[in-house]
């Protein structure tokens, strides 16, 4: 996929044709193996699943990057931290390893490029949707989906609650959390909430179809390549409690408009 055409105005464009050559790679080694009958599936020590796919992606693109960005760090889901986190690339191999071993085909793999802790790269990809979701910072989002030409995202215009339609993700996270009933409490001001799930709902809003998107106990690789993608299409992207970054066990992603009255009913 050439990106150049929409990243001249980015200083990280080269590194944005990086990230999608990695996509590239990961689209080739997760389309195969899903709902293959031979798939193989772990449990790790903290109970998630892993399958040989998430394991092969996480492999090939650390491969990749070390031989072309062989300064750079790498942060994985798999296989942790290494290198200088100066610029460090995070790496979620398969978001929705439960949906991937289930057959549903929402999942993807995300890739992002932190400087200095902020992502400033981000690339979805999700072959089973047929869609691909990208930014880099000053060169807008971008979505392409079915092999048709890229369109540009922008998030909703939606400025009230009591018409925003939101994703939650999941009641377990949001109970374990301590914030159900304020969950339940905003699901009674909002026009419609939905748990759509895993970095669909993110894309979904950067599309301006969704409104907000809440969740809990998720980790710096769930979160970073998201984050370029939903503030290069307008949106704003914290915590629950409202601090920047990806590494606060927790996310609030909105059109901005919605943003001050998501954080005052949360609070």
């Amino acid at each position: 996929m050439d990106v150049t055409f929409d990243t001249a105005s980015s200083p990280f464009s080269a590194d944005l044709a990086l990230a999608v050559r990695l996509a590239d790679l990961a689209d080739s080694i997760s389309r195969e193996k899903f709902r293959a009958l031979d798939l193989h599936i772990d449990t790790k020590p903290d109970r998630t699943h892993v399958t040989e796919a998430d394991l092969a992606v996480e492999r090939a693109i650390r491969e990749l990057i070390a031989a072309e960005r062989p300064e750079d760090g790498i942060l994985g889901e798999e296989f942790g931290t290494e290198g200088d986190a100066s610029r460090q690339w995070i790496v979620d191999p398969i978001d929705g390893t439960a949906n991937y071993l289930r057959g549903v085909p929402v999942w993807g793999t995300l890739i992002a490029l932190a400087v200095d802790g902020k992502p400033v790269v981000g690339v979805v990809s999700s072959p089973a949707l047929d869609r691909r979701w990208w930014a880099a910072q000053g060169a807008g989002a971008w979505l392409s989906e079915a092999g048709g030409e890229p369109r540009r995202l922008h998030v909703s215009a939606v400025s009230d609650l009591e018409h925003a339609s939101i994703s939650f993700q999941s009641i377990a996270q949001w109970d374990g959390a301590g914030y159900l009933d304020k969950l339940i409490a905003l699901t009674r001001q909002v026009w419609r909430d939905r748990a759509y799930g895993d970095m669909w709902s993110y894309m979904l809003l950067a599309e301006g179809v969704l409104d907000a998107v809440g969740e809990f106990d998720v980790k710096t690789y769930d979160l970073a390549a998201l984050i370029p993608i939903v503030e290069e299409a307008g949106g704003t992207f914290t915590s629950v409690t409202g601090d920047a970054g990806p590494g606060n066990g927790s996310s609030l992603a909105s059109n901005g408009l919605l943003h001050p009255a998501l954080l005052a009913a949360l609070a």
